[in-house]
This record gives C-alpha cells, structure tokens and sequence, in this order.
C-alpha cells in the first residue's frame, strides 16, 4: 500500500481527509500522549498529519514518518506542521532511543502483511523507543469480519475535491484468504471519465497473534482493548487497540 495512488496521487491525496474525519480514534490517541506533557512522539505513516499536527499543537515534539511524498506534501501544509520534524522513509529512517511514545495509527499496521515484514518494523519501533517507552496502535479484530461491508457494488461515494473536481469512489473486495483481505479501491474522475484503481492487502492478525508478534519483538504488552473507549475484546467495536512498553 506504501504505493498506493490514493496517498501518492497528489489529485487523489485529499479524498483521504474528506474520507476520515477526526474520530474517536485520533480521541484515544491524543489522550493517551497527552498523559504526559511535553513527550517525544514518532507518528509512523503519519499519511496526511491529522493527527500528527494535533500532537504538535497539543506541545509535544513530535517526528511524523510516512513513504509518501505527495501524503507528507499535504501534511506540511496544515496548522501546526511547522513544529514537526517530518520524514520522507519508513520505519528504517526513526532515530535510536529518541522518543517516549510511537504511534501507528488507522490500522497502519494491517499493511504489513508479512510476518517477516511486521516482525522488522516491530524491531525498528523497539530501536527508536527509550526504556520504559510506549507502543501504541490499532488493527481490525478479524473475527469481526469488518470486510464483509467493504464491498461497495453499485453503492458510490461522490465526492468534491478541493480543487473542485468531483469523482466517484467504491470499493470491492476480491477475496479473503488465512487471515489477509484483498480488496481494490475504485475512484472515477466524472469530467473526464478517467478511472484510477488501487489493489491493496490488509492483514488481520487476531488478538494472540499480536500479543506473540510483540513479545518476540521485546516488548510488554500493557493492554489491548476491543473499542476506543475502553471495550473488551469482542464486544462488537471490531478493534483490537494495543498498548505495550519497552522493558526498562
């Protein structure tokens, strides 16, 4: 997904904004870094910065990293970017032993769908965290089945774009396969017809799963709840929210 059209089109990187409005999510986040003022924070794939800005506003100091040039383009030029050191690479490029708090957020995590690619970047966030620092992310619980609404059909979104161009955009999914779901983004420019589509795979990685994944990449695992406000596992949120530390 890191060449995904949607976050590297410049024409199309808006639609991710008109598309995720600020949420609970971005609430639950903000909350658990505003836990302690002033801190260190790595936004890993920070995309367009909606939260990335928010956590700079709030006083904190703040790095966002993201793979996309045209996503950190737009990013840039919000309020609050200017307090943020922003960094066109991935995980690979966060500085050692520099932050107290890193960040993947709006399920970044599911985009990596190999083990030995997750197992890496767990490694590169446990290199860029003090001791006693704090992991936190979000992934779709699978057995929420949250795919099984993704197939759009006929059903499409039309959408304006700032610079005035609408389109239609849609989605279906073309299989689900030990625990990955594939699917394609359609989005049709209606002036011209023009019809770009983006074919991704996202990893659904159960409760147990994760909790492996990060033991085995040196972490604790504080909590993981099943909703942003505090939900256990399994009731009905369809979110599996991790908190975890790096070992003093």
């Amino acid at each position: 997904m890191t060449d995904s059209p949607e976050y590297n089109d410049p024409r199309l990187v808006p639609l991710y904004d008109l598309q995720n409005r600020w949420g609970a999510d971005d609430d639950f986040f903000l909350a658990l870094a505003n836990g302690q003022p002033g801190r260190r924070i790595l936004d890993l794939g920070c995309g367009t910065g909606r939260l990335t800005t928010a956590l700079a506003r709030a006083g904190h100091r703040v790095t966002g990293v993201d793979p996309a040039r045209a996503s950190l383009d737009v990013a840039q030029s919000k309020p609050g970017a200017e307090a943020v050191n922003w960094i066109h690479g991935t995980a690979k490029a966060a500085p050692g032993e520099a932050f107290d708090l890193a960040l993947m957020t709006s399920h970044v995590a599911q985009i990596f769908e190999e083990d030995a690619a997750w197992a890496e970047v767990l490694g590169h966030l446990h290199r860029a965290l003090v001791p006693g620092g704090r992991l936190a992310f979000d992934s779709r619980d699978p057995a929420a089945r949250g795919w099984e609404v993704w197939d759009s059909g006929d059903e499409r979104e039309r959408v304006t774009l700032p610079d005035g161009q609408e389109l239609e955009a849609w989605m279906t999914v073309d299989g689900v396969t030990d625990g990955r779901v594939t699917f394609t983004g359609h989005m049709q420019f209606l002036a011209s017809g023009e019809r770009i589509t983006d074919r991704s795979t996202l990893r659904f990685r159960t409760e147990a799963e994760l909790r492996q994944s990060l033991m085995a990449a040196g972490f604790a695992v504080e909590t993981i709840y099943g909703g942003w406000h505090g939900e256990r596992v399994g009731e009905e949120r369809g979110e599996l929210v991790v908190v975890a530390r790096k070992p003093e």
